[in-house]
Formats: structure tokens, C-alpha cells, sequence
């Protein structure tokens, strides 16, 4: 399975700032920046989340596997009877066939789709409460601006003091004890099929008199 990178939240916490400015024009401004990655893989929500999707891509990798049998059933009969077929039933089956493969690459496009919107709708409740708590902690400890630290490989902070990491005191205000090692959510994708869909058969024209 491939790191499961929460590219949503990247999204919504890294462009501009975080935090409102809660102190007044005169202060001396106060940036703070945070691992949205690394707070949001200690959040209890972290483990639900990676549970619900793993169930989800269960499913949809359970239809795939019978769509793909289908599929091999049908194939394995049109072999069979193909001797005795007429042209127009060989061309009927024929355009089935193709018709059932062209049906399981669009479920598999769509399938990836479906996915992602899933992991979206369930990320949005933890992002909301690591939004209300960044807040809070900015505000409380007087903090300007906080950026996120995590860029999803293009981090928006290329250097920064160590004292400007609030990441320990958000996971703090909601109750969790910064753990020495951060648990890694990582995203299920829907797993190839590993039996590769049989060829279907070339279209034979019905011939004429």
C-alpha cells in the first residue's frame, strides 16, 4: 500500500495563513508553523479513518474481483462453444465480451474516484478540530501567523527555530500526549487485478450471400 499522504489537508491548511491575527497592529509579530502530518497521525480519528477506508476499498475490491470472474466465466464458455457457433452468435458474444472488459476499466477509474471523495469526507471532521485548536493555541500563546511545515514534499518552511513548532501543544489542547513515534496512516487503493483480463476474441464479420 502506498503512503497514505492526506493531501486534503495540505490543501486546506497550507495556503496563506492558519491562524487569525489576535493581537493588536502595534505587537511584534509572532509567526509558529506545525506538521499537519504529524499532528493529525496522533489524533485518535487517525486510526477510524484508515479502519473506514481500508473497509471501503474492501469493497470495492470485492466487486472488482467479480466483475474480473464474470468476465473469465463467459470467456472460458464462448472458448468452449466457439467451434459451434454461428457468425451472428459468435459476433453477439464477441461484442459482450468487450463490452464487460471496457465495463471493469471504467470501474477501476471510477473505483480510485470514489475513493478519494471517501477519504475526503471522512478527513474533514479531524481537519475542522485541528483548524478550531490551531486557533486556539495561536491565539493563546500569541502567535500572528502559523504555517504548516508539512508541503507534501515542497514544504513551505525551508528553515525555521525549533521554539516556533506548536505541533506538540495543538495535539496538548486536545488532550493527546505527543508520542516520540508517529503512528503513519497510510491510504488503501483498490489492489490491481493480478489475473489479467482475458483477450477478448477478434470481432468476426457475418458474412453475407
Amino acid at each position: 500500500m502506498k503512503i497514505f499522504r492526506l493531501t486534503l489537508a495540505a490543501a486546506l491548511l497550507t495556503a496563506g495563513t492558519l491562524a487569525a491575527t489576535s493581537a493588536q497592529a502595534q505587537a511584534p509579530l509572532k509567526i509558529g508553523y506545525t506538521d499537519v502530518q504529524y499532528v493529525l497521525a496522533q489524533m485518535p480519528e487517525s486510526k477510524q479513518i484508515e479502519s473506514d477506508l481500508k473497509a471501503y476499498n474492501s469493497q470495492l475490491e470485492n466487486q472488482l474481483k467479480s466483475k474480473t470472474s464474470e468476465l473469465e466465466t463467459k470467456y472460458k464458455a464462448y472458448q468452449a462453444g466457439e467451434a459451434t457457433m454461428t457468425d451472428i452468435v459468435k459476433a453477439d458474444k464477441q461484442k459482450e465480451l468487450q463490452g464487460m472488459q471496457q465495463s471493469i476499466q471504467e470501474f477501476q477509474q471510477s473505483a480510485q474516484q470514489s475513493l478519494q471523495q471517501k477519504q475526503q469526507t471522512l478527513l474533514k471532521p479531524a481537519l475542522d478540530k485541528l483548524q478550531k485548536n490551531i486557533d486556539l493555541v495561536a491565539d493563546e500563546n500569541g502567535f500572528t501567523y502559523v504555517f504548516n511545515s508539512d508541503g507534501g514534499g515542497s514544504p513551505l518552511l525551508l528553515h525555521a527555530p525549533k521554539d516556533g513548532d506548536i505541533s506538540d501543544m495543538v495535539l496538548k489542547k486536545m488532550g493527546i500526549t505527543p508520542g516520540a513515534n508517529t503512528p503513519v496512516v497510510r491510504q488503501p487503493t483498490p489492489a490491481p487485478n493480478t489475473t489479467p483480463a482475458p483477450k477478448t476474441p477478434t470481432k468476426t464479420k457475418v458474412k453475407t450471400k
